[in-house]
């Protein structure tokens, strides 16, 4: 079984893939979406991602959807103990924003939805500016004392501001982000390497980017030529250049070396730069090619960064 690792300064291990759920409830139904999460699930992954927001883009749907079919999951196989749950506020239309009484809000939105008394890792899903830091810090105490939440973080914010947040965290004893989950993966390397991996560095804090698939690209299904019929098509049209193309060259010569899935080079490659990378799956074989858990070279890593260097 595939040893699990601890997040940075604190004692929850996870599998070392988050299984992104933003795809529940959009591209995959429930029904599809159960036998995705029993695939992870019997592989030995513990780690679950998804937000209130997800997915309130799909016409018909209003956010939530995720959660809900999470929650269904958990309650019918009874492993709301073995899962680490993570979720995020402040997308969702209805519930905007990192005010204290918004995240209190969708908090309880969120909790019900997921059937549970708790949230493992709560984000706040994209920086508000518009509410100090101090402010929604102090919102994050309250629900961490009522045992709600055990653990916060941040996604989308830049280097500065998780540097800021960590300062008032210390100054004025409220809870620190223990994770960031930024866009990070071969295709797409800044603004994440040059802003914002330093911090977390120095910080001590967890990268768990998403998007480490580059929304599928990188799982070698596009192709020079081909048309690929995907609800992400459009979303890797800019991938589609020279350098695309050789990154897609080295992650098959790799995973025909190591006989494993392209998707599995490519979220080994980021496990390599440090981090722990989210990767959903709309089937149970995207799961298959997302699940094996690798580790490349130091030759093979020094290939993929030279073919993706920006």
């Amino acid at each position: 079984m595939t040893s699990r690792i601890t997040l940075i300064n604190t004692n929850v291990s996870v599998y070392p893939l988050c299984l992104g759920g933003n795809v529940f409830g959009w591209s995959a139904n429930e029904a599809e979406s159960f036998a995705v999460l029993d695939a992870y699930y019997e592989a030995g992954g513990n780690f679950i991602d998804t937000a209130d927001v997800y997915s309130e883009w799909k016409p018909g749907n209003q956010g939530g959807e995720s959660e809900t079919i999470i929650g269904n999951w958990m309650k019918a196989r009874g492993n709301r103990h073995e899962i680490v749950i993570a979720t995020k506020v402040a997308k969702m239309s209805s519930r905007p924003g990192l005010s204290p009484a918004n995240i209190k809000a969708a908090l309880d939105d969120s909790l019900r939805r997921l059937q549970s008394d708790h949230i493992d890792l709560y984000y706040s899903h994209e920086d508000d500016e518009k509410v100090s830091l101090e402010e929604t810090l102090g919102a994050y105490k309250e629900v961490i004392n009522a045992g709600k939440v055990h653990l916060i973080g941040a996604s989308n914010y830049s280097g500065a501001r998780l540097r800021e947040a960590a300062s008032i965290s210390k100054e004025k004893g409220l809870p620190s982000y223990v994770a960031v989950q930024n866009q990070y993966n071969l295709m797409d390397r800044q603004p994440f390497e040059g802003d914002v991996a330093p911090i977390v560095k120095d910080l001590g804090i967890s990268s768990l980017p998403y998007y480490g698939l580059a929304r599928g690209f990188l799982t070698g299904k596009y192709r020079k030529g081909a048309t690929v019929e995907s609800a992400r098509a459009g979303g890797v049209v800019d991938y589609q250049t020279d350098r695309g193309w050789a990154v897609v060259e080295k992650l098959e010569e790799i995973s025909q070396e190591l006989n494993t899935s392209m998707a599995a080079v490519a979220l080994a490659w980021l496990r390599g730069h440090g981090s722990v990378p989210i990767a959903s799956a709309r089937t149970v074989d995207q799961a298959k090619e997302i699940l094996p858990i690798i580790t490349l070279s130091a030759d093979q890593i020094s290939t993929l960064d030279s073919a993706s260097a920006e």
